[in-house]
C-alpha cells in the first residue's frame, strides 16, 4: 500500500511518524515521496561466496539487518514470485538453502548434486531448478513439498538452467560440449540436445515463450533457438531448433531482455561494449561502448534504461535506450558485477566483488540542488566476495503494534 507526498523536502531520510489513533508506525520515505504500510517490507539478499553468508539489506533504511549463515560457497539467489521464499545455491556444498523472508531465517536445506550454480524458479512459484555443473544435471524441485522431483541428465558442465514465462520449457547452457538442453516440464526429460556455438553461457527468454537467446562467450556469439509449440490451425507442433548464430563482440557475457521483449542487450565483456540484438528478426541492429569490460546488465520496467556493470573500471553506466546513447557513468567499489533495481526502480544495487560491499545508486528529478539525475547514495558493507542480489518485497502477515 503506497500513497504519494508532495515535495519531499528532505532526501534521504526516512522519517516515522504516529498516525492519529490508528496505533501503527507509517513509514515516509521523503525521497521515494512515498508512504509506506507498516506491513511493507522489502529487502535485498546478497551471496556472500566467501563468507558463507546472505546479507540481508533493508530497502526502507538502506542498513544491513542481518547475515544469514549458508551452505559453503553461495553463488546464485533469486526469490519466489508468489511466496515469500528466498532460495540460495550453496556451489561449495552441494545444496540450496531455503530463507523466509517473514523471519529472515533459514527454513529449509536441500540436497542437489555437484558444483550447482545457479537457481530459477517457475512463475507460478511451485518450482525450482537448479543447473549443477559438477555432475552435468539439473535438479528439478518441488518447493511445496521441498523435496527433488528428478535430477535429469543434460549437457557437460551446465551452468544456466532457465525456466520459460509459461513455466513449460527449461533452457540449459552446457559449457563443456557447446550445447543446449531443452526440458519438457510436465514430462520431466530431456526433449531435445542442440549443438550451438562455443561457451554457451547466458540466457534470455521472450515474454511468450516463443525464442531462447544464448550467449556464447567462447565465439563472440549469441544463438536464437525457437522453442517447440503448438500450431493451433492443425495442432501439429514445430520441434526445438536454431535458428540463427548471431555475431557480437568479443566475449559476451551476460543478455539483458527488455519487458516487452523486442529488444536484447548483450554484455560483450572483451569489446566493452553492448551489442543490441532485435529479437522478431533475429538482427544486431547496433552497438555501443559502454565501459571497460561489462559483465551484467538490466533494463527498467518502462523499458527506457540500461544498467551495466563495468567491472574494468569501477563504474556503472546509465544507457538510455530511446535515444541510443549513454547519458551518465556513476563511480562504485572495486570490481562491480551483479545489479538488482528496487520494487519502484528509483534505486539501483551494485554487488562490488572485490571490495565487500553493495553500493547504492539512486535515480532522482534533478532540483536546484541536485542538478544530476543519477547519484550515488550510499555503499553498505556486506560478506566477502558479494557475487548475486536478490530483491523481494511484500506484505507481511504480521505486523507487531510499536
Amino acid at each position: 500500500m503506497e500513497a504519494s507526498l508532495i515535495s519531499p523536502k528532505l532526501p534521504f531520510i526516512v522519517l516515522f511518524i504516529l498516525l492519529l489513533g490508528g496505533g501503527f508506525w507509517w513509514y515516509i520515505d521523503q525521497q521515494r515521496g512515498a508512504i509506506y504500510s507498516p506491513a511493507y517490507r522489502e529487502y535485498a539478499y546478497v551471496t556472500n561466496g566467501k563468507s558463507n553468508t546472505v546479507s540481508v539489506i533493508d530497502l526502507l533504511t538502506f542498513q544491513r539487518v542481518k547475515d544469514i549463515a549458508v551452505g559453503a560457497d553461495p553463488t546464485g539467489v533469486t526469490a519466489n514470485g508468489k511466496k515469500n521464499e528466498i532460495y540460495v545455491v550453496n556451489t561449495g556444498s552441494n545444496n540450496v538453502t531455503i530463507i523466509d523472508a517473514e523471519k529472515n531465517s533459514v527454513a529449509a536445506t536441500i540436497g542437489v548434486q555437484g558444483r550447482p550454480y545457479f537457481i530459477d524458479v517457475s512463475a507460478d512459484g511451485k518450482r525450482a531448478y537448479v543447473a549443477n555443473s559438477g555432475s552435468s544435471t539439473v535438479s528439478v524441485i518441488d518447493l511445496e513439498k521441498r523435496i527433488i522431483l528428478s535430477n535429469l541428465q543434460v549437457g557437460s558442465a551446465p551452468g544456466l538452467a532457465r525456466v520459460s514465462p509459461d513455466g513449460a520449457t527449461v533452457v540449459v547452457s552446457n559449457r563443456g560440449d557447446n550445447t543446449v538442453s531443452v526440458i519438457d516440464t510436465k514430462l520431466l526429460r530431456v526433449r531435445a540436445t542442440l549443438p550451438v556455438c562455443q561457451q554457451p553461457e547466458d540466457i534470455a527468454i521472450l515474454p511468450d515463450s516463443s525464442k531462447a537467446f544464448v550467449a556464447c562467450s567462447g565465439s563472440s556469439q549469441l544463438a536464437s533457438i525457437e522453442l517447440a509449440k503448438n500450431k493451433e490451425n492443425d495442432g501439429s507442433s514445430t520441434g526445438d531448433h536454431v535458428l540463427a548464430l548471431l555475431d557480437v563482440g568479443h566475449t559476451p557475457v551476460n543478455l539483458a531482455l527488455k519487458p516487452d521483449g523486442g529488444e536484447l542487450i548483450v554484455c560483450d565483456f572483451d569489446s566493452d561494449s553492448i551489442s543490441i540484438v532485435e529479437t522478431g528478426n533475429d538482427e544486431v541492429g547496433s552497438s555501443a561502448l559502454i565501459g571497460q569490460h561489462p559483465t551484467h546488465a538490466v533494463v527498467t520496467n518502462d523499458n527506457s534504461r540500461l544498467y551495466a556493470s563495468n567491472f574494468g573500471s569501477n563504474s556503472i553506466a546509465v544507457y538510455d535506450i530511446d535515444i541510443g546513447k549513454r547519458i551518465a557513468t556513476v563511480a562504485v567499489g572495486s570490481r562491480p558485477d551483479s545489479l538488482a533495481l528496487s520494487q519502484n526502480q528509483n534505486y539501483l544495487l551494485v554487488a562490488d566483488t572485490q571490495a565487500g560491499d553493495v553500493t547504492v545508486i539512486q535515480k532522482r528529478d534533478p532540483r536546484k540542488l541536485e542538478p544530476t539525475e543519477y547519484s550515488l547514495l550510499t555503499m553498505i558493507p556486506v560478506g566477502v566476495q558479494p557475487n548475486a542480489i536478490a530483491v523481494k518485497a511484500f506484505m507481511a502477515r504480521s505486523v507487531e503494534r510499536k
